[in-house]
């Protein structure tokens, strides 16, 4: 796999349409989740509901939190995905998630030479952090 870009053989198909992308994450612990998200990371609100929150990663992508024992949806109690961040700066993001009182593992060099740190959520989503 190369991160080469490919070329569109249907020019009109869906990239153009998608405007942003967004995870839902189904969670049991939904108040220690969105305040992970909200609080922890300080990740900015689009969207509040007594059930669902939506942050803004970035101008095109969202990740929601929506409380599972609300929803017809089940839970993967974390399991079976991983969250990735491209960050700017290692140091200063560790640095940043260490001073919200959070605890990312110590960064290592990941097999294809990214430097890389993991977190975890209340949920038992991981999150990995890389440059």
């Amino acid at each position: 796999m190369t991160n080469q870009p490919v070329s569109d053989p249907n020019p009109h198909g869906l990239l153009e349409q998608i405007v942003c992308a967004n995870i839902i994450l189904y969670c049991e612990k939904w108040p220690e989740t969105v305040d992970f998200y909200q609080t922890g990371l300080q990740l900015p609100v689009t969207v509040s509901k007594d059930w669902f929150v939506e942050f803004r990663l970035t101008d095109t992508a969202r990740l929601s939190i929506a409380d599972a024992g609300r929803t017809t949806r089940n839970t993967s109690r974390g399991q079976g995905h991983l969250i990735t961040f491209q960050v700017k700066n290692m140091k200063k993001t560790r640095s940043r998630l260490c001073r919200a009182g959070l605890n990312p593992t110590p960064v290592t060099t990941h097999a294809w030479g990214a430097k890389v740190m993991y977190l975890t959520d209340p949920e038992g989503n991981c999150l990995e952090f890389w440059c």
